[in-house]
């Protein structure tokens, strides 16, 4: 099955619903488009139990995604009022509270926006020739679509400041050093590897895989004594559904 939206390429193969970036005359740049094909198109994996997992890629050969259409901004009255829009509808937050797990293939650019939205991803591989970079401070703004928050999540807080201050552009074996990406592959083998990846995970139990993303994801924002109590919840919950689906024969 497959479904082209004016920026977005979906296609579902099995239980693997893939999402393509598609601008690549622009290098896939995001804008208020992509945000709304990007918010049905996830929505629709959202509520299809069919669906078990999430494949993000960007279409041609030079960039997963470059960021922001900087060409938007001449065409509202102030920078603010242009970024305002595209996070009318939050797309960041659907991804991130997304309960199926999600890859993301990475190559060539993965800058501003492309890097935000790749954080998002539970998986993330790169390509050799990947370029990541957080320039918004060198065009006097700041991150606005979560890349303050998550990047000092994943990298730790003096590495994320390093490049949120400087803007600097880093490859992929630097970004694998500090723990951005979990793995590298040459040249197109990363799109095969990605799929993989998303495949192998459709397999798992949707319940579980869930309940493992809320207690990582949510226990992050608590306490060590309430995270711990989330996870016994979480676990009780999923005892109690496989009991339910058995007939209430499971051994405890």
């Amino acid at each position: 099955m497959e479904k082209i939206y004016e920026t977005l390429k979906f296609t579902k193969e099995g239980r693997v619903a893939t999402l393509r970036l598609n601008r690549p005359a622009v290098l896939n740049a995001y804008n208020i488009q992509m945000r709304d094909d990007l918010w049905w198109a996830l929505g629709a994996i959202n509520d299809d139990p069919d669906i078990s997992s999430v494949l993000l890629m960007g279409e041609g050969q030079r960039a997963f995604c470059s960021g922001a259409d900087l060409t938007e901004f001449g065409t509202s009255p102030s920078q603010d009022i242009a970024r305002q829009s595209r996070l009318a509808r939050d797309v960041w937050s659907v991804l991130r509270t997304l309960s199926k797990p999600s890859v993301a293939a990475l190559h060539g650019y993965v800058i501003g926006a492309g890097l935000e939205m790749a954080l998002l991803c539970d998986i993330r591989l790169a390509s050799t020739n990947t370029i990541f970079s957080l320039p918004e401070v060198r065009r006097g703004i700041s991150p606005s679509a979560g890349g303050s928050q998550t990047l000092p999540r994943i990298l730790g807080h003096p590495a994320a400041l390093q490049l949120m201050l400087t803007g600097d552009q880093i490859g992929a074996q630097e970004a694998m050093r500090m723990g951005l990406v979990h793995e590298i592959l040459s040249g197109d083998e990363v799109f095969g590897a990605a799929r993989a990846w998303a495949h192998r995970l459709s397999g798992m139990s949707p319940n579980i895989i869930g309940a493992l993303k809320e207690a990582v994801n949510v226990g992050m924002e608590l306490s060590l004594s309430d995270g711990l109590h989330l996870e016994r919840r979480l676990a009780q919950q999923i005892v109690a559904a496989a009991a339910e689906s058995s007939g209430g024969d499971l051994e405890h």
